[in-house]
Order: C-alpha cells, then sequence, then structure tokens
C-alpha cells in the first residue's frame, strides 16, 4: 500500500504567522476546477455540481453584502442612542435617540427642534431643573461619568474575548490579503466583540470613527462565510480574493459609497486583485448599500451621513486656497503619522504598554472633561462635520449661520453674502478650540486598546480648517468685493463664496495627507456629500496633500502601523534602488555553512529528521546527489515533519534506517533492509527558479507579483 496516495490532512496547510504560497494555491484551485469541468461531463448531478460552484462566488458576495449592511445598520443606529445618552434620556420611550424623540414630539417649534418636553436632560431628571450653575456641573459630570463607563466596558470586552478587535484593522487586513496569515483575527469572536466594542467606543466620545473598523468588521463576516464553501474554505488564494470583496463592502457601508469602496479596496487594501475580484467587489459593495438603505440608520432616506447641496459654482481663483488646504492637509497627515508611530512604539517598548485599560481611561477623561464646555466638541465628530459642510440656508438655526441678515436683498434659494453676525464670531473661536484638541487628542486615541477608525476625526481636523478659511474668505470678499480678484466674479449683493465647499474640500485634503489616497478619496468624498461639480476642487486637494506628504515621508498610516508592527509586507509602491545580482543576495554567503539539501534517493529518515531538527529553515532544495547538485525540486518542512510521522505512525517497516525516495520509481531492494519511504506526492516539482544572474530588481518585482514563498538560484542548473 502506498499510503501516500491518500493526501495527508496537515499537508499543504500553513501554520499562524506564514505566509501562503500563491503559487501553489493557484494550481490547487486550477486542478480542481479542471476535475470538476472533466466530471460534469458525465452525469446531470456532476453537471449541477459544476454550476453550483460556478455561482457559489456570487452567492457567498450575496451574504457578505447583506450580513455587513445589516451590521452596520445595527451599529449606526446604537451609536446614534447611545452618544445622546450622555445628554438625557427619552420619557415617551428610552430607546429614542434625541433627534427622534423630539420628531414624535407635538410641541416642539422648528427653531428650537431640539428642545422638546419629551427629552430630558440628566439635570432635569435628577434635580428637576435644567437651569443655573449646579444644574450645568451635574450635565457635565454625568457626560464624563457615561464616557468612561463606555470606554471602560469596551477595553475590558477586547482585552477579555478577543485582543484582536482594537485598531481599525486595516493594517493587518492590508497584510492578511498579501498572504499572511494571522489565525483568529477574522473569527467569530472578534467579529462579535468588535460590532460591541465599536458601538461603545464611538458613544464615549473619544476622538475615533467607526469607518475603518467597518472594514474589519466586513472582512470577518467574509471569511465566517466562507466556511460555507468548500472552494473557499479549503484555499488561502481563494479566501483573499473574497476578503477583498469584502473590504469594499466594508467601505461601501461606512461611508454610503458603494463605487468608492471598490475603489479603495482596489487602491488601498487588496494585494492581488484580478478581473473577476472587481466585479465581485462591484456586486458586494451593492447589495451591502442596498441593505443599509433597506434599514434607513439616518432617517433621512438617504445612504450617507453628510448629504449637502451646494447651489453655487466654484470659481476658479479659489483654486488657490484650496490647494493651500491641500498643503495643510500634506503637513499635517505627516505630522500625524510621525507622532502616532512615535507614541505608539513608546507603548510598545515602555511600561505604558502593560496598562491599557488604565491609558483608555485617562484618554478618555480628558477628552470628556475637555469636550463637554465646547458645543462642537461635545456633539459626535460625524455631526460636527456634517454641520461644517452644511450651506446656510433660510432655515437653518446653527451658530455658524447667524449672519446679520438683510433679507431686503435675497434671490430666490441663493442667499447673497452676508456680514458675520456674534454668533459665527462665536463659531469661529470654538471652532479654532475644537480643531486644537482635536489635533493632539487624536495623536493618543489611534492605536488604544478599543477599535478606533481615523477616517472620521482626520476629516473633522480637515472640514474645521476648510471651514474657517471659508468663512474668512466669504467675508473678505463681502467687504472687498471691489478687489481685482473679486471683481470679476463677485458683485455686492451676491452669493460667490461657499464655506461649506471649503469644509469638504479640506476634509479631503487631511483624509489623504494621513491615509494617502488619491482616486478613491475624491470618488468617497463626492459620493458622501452628492457634490458632483466639485471633483476638480477635490481633486486639486487630494493630489497636492499627496505630494506635500510624499516629500516629507513616503508611507501613509497604515504602512507605517504595518512596519511598527513588524508584519511581512512587501510594499507595491516602493521602488528598488540597489544594482545587485540574486548571487549578492542569496543564501549562504560566501563564508556561511554550507547549503542545507535533501537528496532525491540516499538520505535515510534519521538524515532528514537531523537536517529538521538543526535548522530553522521552512524547506529544502531536492537534489540529484550529493556530487551533481542539480536541482529536482523543493519540499517544505512542515509537509516533511507530517509525512514522516504519520508514515512512523501508519507505514509497517519504516525505521530510522529506512531510505527516502522523491523519484518516480524507486529501484527494488533487498529482503533484509528496512521498507522505503516514498515521499514524491509532496515534493514542488516546479519550485520558483532564477539564474545566480538575475538583477535584483527583477527578483523582488518576481516576489511582489507572485507573492512568493521563497525563490530558488541556480546555475547551470
Amino acid at each position: 500500500m502506498d499510503f501516500l496516495e491518500e493526501p495527508l490532512p496537515g499537508v499543504g496547510t500553513y501554520e499562524d504567522f506564514n505566509t501562503i504560497d500563491w503559487v501553489r494555491e493557484k494550481s490547487r484551485d486550477r486542478d480542481r476546477h479542471r476535475e470538476i469541468a472533466s466530471k460534469s461531463k458525465e452525469s446531470t448531478w456532476a453537471l449541477i455540481h459544476s454550476v453550483s460552484d460556478a455561482f457559489s462566488g456570487w452567492l457567498l458576495m450575496l451574504f457578505i453584502g447583506l450580513l455587513a449592511g445589516s451590521l452596520a445598520g445595527l451599529i449606526d443606529i446604537s451609536a446614534h442612542w447611545m452618544t445622546d445618552l450622555k445628554e438625557g434620556l427619552c420619557m415617551s420611550g428610552f430607546w429614542f435617540n434625541h433627534e427622534h424623540c423630539c420628531w414624535n414630539s407635538n410641541e416642539a417649534t422648528f427653531e428650537d427642534r431640539d428642545k422638546c418636553p419629551e427629552w430630558e436632560s440628566w439635570s432635569q431628571l435628577i434635580i428637576g431643573h435644567g437651569e443655573g450653575a449646579f444644574a450645568y456641573i451635574l450635565n457635565y459630570f454625568m457626560y464624563v461619568l457615561w464616557a468612561l463607563v463606555f470606554s471602560l466596558l469596551a477595553v475590558l470586552l477586547v482585552r477579555g474575548f478577543a485582543p484582536y478587535a482594537c485598531g481599525s484593522g486595516i493594517p493587518e487586513i492590508k497584510t492578511i490579503l498579501s498572504g499572511f496569515i494571522i489565525r483568529g483575527y477574522l473569527g467569530k469572536w472578534t467579529l462579535i466583540i468588535k460590532t460591541v466594542t465599536l458601538v461603545l467606543a464611538v458613544s464615549s466620545g473619544l476622538s475615533l470613527g467607526k469607518e475603518g473598523p467597518l472594514v474589519h468588521v466586513a472582512c470577518c463576516c467574509g471569511n465566517i462565510l466562507c466556511h460555507l464553501f468548500t472552494k473557499y474554505r479549503k484555499n488561502e488564494a481563494k479566501r483573499r480574493e473574497v476578503l477583498s470583496a469584502a473590504a469594499a463592502a466594508g467601505v461601501s457601508v461606512a461611508f454610503g459609497a458603494p463605487i468608492g469602496g471598490v475603489l479603495f479596496s482596489l487602491e488601498e487594501v487588496s494585494y492581488y486583485f484580478p478581473l473577476k475580484t472587481l466585479w465581485r467587489s462591484f456586486f458586494a459593495a451593492l447589495v451591502a448599500a442596498f441593505t443599509l438603505r433597506s434599514i434607513n440608520p439616518f432617517g433621512n432616506s438617504r445612504l450617507v451621513l453628510f448629504y449637502v447641496e451646494f447651489h453655487t459654482p466654484w470659481h476658479l481663483l479659489e483654486l488657490v486656497p484650496f490647494i493651500l488646504l491641500g498643503i495643510f492637509g500634506g503637513l499635517w497627515g505627516s505630522f500625524f503619522i510621525r507622532s502616532n508611530i512615535a507614541w505608539c512604539r513608546r507603548r510598545k517598548t515602555t511600561k505604558l504598554g502593560k496598562y491599557p485599560v488604565l491609558e483608555v481611561l485617562i484618554v478618555t477623561a480628558i477628552t470628556a472633561v475637555l469636550a463637554f464646555p465646547n458645543e462642537y466638541t461635545r456633539m459626535s465628530t460625524s455631526e460636527l462635520i456634517s454641520e461644517l459642510f452644511n450651506d446656510c440656508g433660510l432655515l437653518d438655526f446653527s451658530k455658524l449661520c447667524e449672519y446679520v441678515n438683510d433679507f431686503n436683498s435675497t434671490k430666490g434659494d441663493n442667499l447673497p453674502d452676508r456680514a458675520a453676525g456674534p454668533g459665527v464670531y462665536t463659531a469661529m473661536w470654538q471652532l479654532a478650540l475644537a480643531l486644537i484638541l482635536k489635533v493632539f487628542i487624536t495623536i493618543f486615541t489611534f492605536g488604544m486598546k478599543v477599535p478606533s477608525g481615523l477616517f472620521i476625526p482626520s476629516m473633522a481636523v480637515g472640514a474645521i480648517v476648510g471651514r474657517l478659511l471659508g468663512v474668512g474668505m466669504e467675508q473678505l470678499a463681502y467687504y472687498h468685493h471691489d478687489w481685482t480678484i473679486f471683481s470679476g466674479w463677485c458683485s455686492q449683493g451676491a452669493d460667490c463664496i461657499t464655506p461649506g465647499l471649503y469644509a469638504m474640500v479640506g476634509a479631503a485634503a487631511c483624509l489623504g495627507g494621513v491615509t494617502r489616497m488619491t482616486v478613491s478619496l475624491v470618488v468617497i468624498m463626492f459620493e458622501l456629500t452628492g457634490g458632483l461639480e466639485y471633483i476638480v476642487p477635490l481633486m486639486a486637494a487630494a493630489m497636492t496633500s499627496k505630494w506635500v506628504a510624499d516629500a516629507i515621508g513616503r508611507e501613509g498610516i497604515y504602512d507605517a502601523h504595518i512596519r511598527l508592527n513588524g508584519y511581512p509586507f512587501l510594499e507595491a509602491k516602493e521602488e528598488f534602488s540597489h544594482k545587485t545580482l540574486a548571487m549578492d543576495v542569496m543564501r549562504p554567503r560566501r563564508n556561511d555553512p554550507v547549503l542545507t539539501v535533501i537528496t532525491q534517493d540516499s538520505m535515510m529518515v534519521e538524515d532528514v529528521e537531523a537536517i529538521i531538527n538543526e535548522t530553522t529553515y521552512s524547506g529544502y532544495p531536492v537534489v540529484v546527489s550529493r556530487e551533481s547538485q542539480r536541482l529536482v525540486g523543493f519540499v517544505l518542512r512542515r509537509d516533511l515533519i507530517i509525512s514522516i510521522e504519520n508514515a512512523r505512525k501508519k507505514q509497517d517497516g519504516i525505521v530510522s534506517t529506512s531510505i527516502i525516495y522523491f523519484t518516480d520509481h524507486s529501484p527494488p531492494l533487498p529482503p533484509s533492509s528496512p521498507s522505503m519511504l516514498k515521499l514524491r506526492s509532496i515534493l514542488d516539482l516546479s519550485p520558483f527558479t532564477v539564474t545566480d544572474q538575475t538583477p535584483m530588481e527583477i527578483v523582488v518585482d518576481i516576489f511582489r507579483k507572485l507573492g512568493l514563498r521563497q525563490c530558488l538560484v541556480t546555475h547551470n542548473g
């Protein structure tokens, strides 16, 4: 009995924290496909099986879209309710958030739409009235207390049940998609804990967003659903195609931007992205967005959080302030990456890392104490961005819209530029304080042991700067409309500058500076806001911010975190500049011990076991003999160990002196000698080889494009 005709359990699998062999996985999938195709002609049942196999990818995408969309809707609704819980409670039903509570009220007026008798602040509930210094202190105390409770719960759940649920998850997903294996990172516990703690972390008022972690949540859904289909369960390379599409669905539900999600997956996360994956990502993002739209978490029957309607076109001269915002975005992005990485490195190497719970509580306490007095930091970050993007209409009662009204000159819907009233000036310095808090507190928040995304805080920083610049430009145009730069397009009483547009461009610039996205960023921004005619300003700001940030440091925040954590990742964007050949880089070097090889038909079991025990290599070249070192193939250490252990247990006559054969035909043995061990089936007969004169840049390119584990260097074979 040649027991190895049956595949052994464990042969061809990978250990944790190893990288998959893309070439082997792809050829394995091709063989499986060929087998199904050849059988499908034999019977109707086999034909049905082959059709269902072909269709299973689309079915899987449908499930991922439905699950990711439902979870995102659940997270949105819960986070809204819990964020408002820090300020008060709805008497008509505690499950309503502030906005819904006052919608149902008959006594709320349009001007005071956020004040209604059904919604009571904590001071009204506890001491019966909401005015005065004591009531303010009580509300302040309750706000900080709730924030601490939420963040404490979040960090304890992460520590106790799923340590992998912290952070944004995008650096790890990038590494996993490049072929690395982190077991449990996309498991069911991580999914459950990440979903729950994400709501808690966002509600605690920390300077973080839920958008990055939603990509991790969607990838967990993808990975768990892969187990329903054999084709994906057993093939690591196929599973990574699914995860690429799941990442697209994650961004699709995070921002309500399905096309931006597909482009994000292509530009930022995926390592291997064939055309088939592009279509499937498109389908998964579509289903996910459709599911979220059916749940309607924002109650405005729109997919997006920050829908805006700007009515005025932008002018060519405004490109100058837009490019200035791009420069600011690039500078802030570089500053943020450097500071955050320095802080995270400090957390890793000093005692600070031993007290994650304490760190989270201290940062939450500082954030909450500083955030409460300023209404722009007290509201959730997404609401703040929404308010900054808003174009002041006749019906707006925000402080940012308190202009001195001159209603004689209104022309239809477009309000003319007006002089800023006291409300706008108050809002300006409050926003300046909010900016300082956001800029510094985000550095310490990103990377703590709670789920934390970076999209929303970065956009908030940019939106504040943009709004400040926009209001400044607007007032400049109002008071100096006769200046040459304004005279051509800005007459008295005209509506020429839109501060909300500046906020939108600033948000894109800062997000681009931190993540170095370009195409997907612009698409996400215009899908997010519905501002189609502002693509050029967005492109100008995104490009400028990328140039400025790249001039200071090449890597974005995710690449920096990949390097900080020491994950093996070959960055496709980096140029290889050294003029070396394969022989200069290969091992062993000139004065190293000789190369460890296995011969094809002359080594005993004990010799091979000795090699395995003495070295730590992940595999060994198999050569013809010690004298003729011509390459036959490559055998993996893990497969060797499993096969030898299995043979000793199950095959009669295998002892330490049995000879191992990697050849097709084994010679007849004398009767007295022990049985031989045939291991031809675990030998890779077509390992990837280059000659010793190959330039190193080509070798690096081969590793990147094929996702190789190892490459053997030969000289005349």
